[in-house]
């Protein structure tokens, strides 16, 4: 359902800003107005019809007039005075009827006259509403063009924008580089120094050698208790070595004896 109400809005909503769409307006309004003159002209026919309509009449009323003095006239002529007098009666009524329509065709003339000017008019105001609606069209396009190459330039960057993020950048690589170097001559001197240490070491144990050989020379030391022990207990090896030597001659000849 609510799938269902979010598309009956999105139509509502694309229907309206369609509906309010300068283009379609504009349109519409042209319409309208176009629609509006052809019915002032339908309406100006119909009163034109009606004056000329009067004019016929009056036209008709004016020839019975002329018609019935006619008629007065040769009844008069042959004797007849009541007849004559009937026609000019008639006349009378007639004539009445006469200033009645020229009143009213009077106020018709004026009246469709007004009409066609007033239908002029529209017609003029018609003509340039059409063109100030092309005109507005043509800005309406302008300014969507226009629009469009702003949003376009507005997803735009340029390196000036950056300038920021590459000074943090090389400031970041620059303090690496230099921690780098930091670590490395650190552990450069830490390398030399145990090599220099060990040198030391080296050379101390052959001076002490040296100061040694130097204090037995001059007879300012003894030997050490760790040689003393060591010749005696060569000197019973010695020995067994030579019982060894003695038992094995022995066995030799008392081999060759046999």
């Amino acid at each position: 359902m609510k799938r269902f109400f979010a598309w009956l809005r999105a139509i509502f909503n694309r229907g309206m800003d369609k509906l309010e769409d300068p283009e379609v307006m504009l349109d519409q309004a042209r319409r309208d107005m176009t629609q509006a003159l052809v019915a002032n002209r339908e309406k100006a026919v119909q009163a034109i019809t009606q004056k000329n309509r009067l004019q016929q009449m009056l036209d008709e009323a004016t020839r019975k007039a002329n018609q019935l003095e006619q008629q007065a006239a040769a009844a008069l002529k042959s004797g007849n005075r009541d007849l004559a007098r009937g026609f000019l009666r008639e006349k009378a009524t007639n004539d009445a009827t006469i200033e009645t329509l020229k009143t009213t065709l009077a106020q018709a003339v004026e009246t469709v006259e007004q009409v066609k000017v007033a239908i002029k008019r529209q017609e003029e105001e018609v003509r340039k509403k059409t063109a100030e609606a092309l005109a507005l069209k043509a800005q309406w396009k302008q300014s969507q063009i226009q629009s469009s190459i702003t949003k376009a330039l507005e997803g735009l960057t340029f390196e000036n924008e950056y300038e920021g993020s590459f000074a943090a950048a090389r400031d970041k690589i620059a303090d690496k580089q230099a921690e780098a170097a930091a670590r490395q001559e650190m552990f450069s001197g830490s390398v030399q120094g145990k090599m220099m240490s060990m040198e030391d070491q080296a050379m101390d144990m052959a001076a002490d050698e040296e100061l040694k050989k130097l204090e037995e020379k001059l007879g300012l030391s003894t030997p050490v208790a760790t040689a003393t022990e060591t010749t005696t207990a060569a000197a019973p090896q010695s020995d067994v070595e030579a019982e060894l030597d003695e038992l094995e001659k022995r066995l030799q000849q008392g081999q060759s004896g046999s």
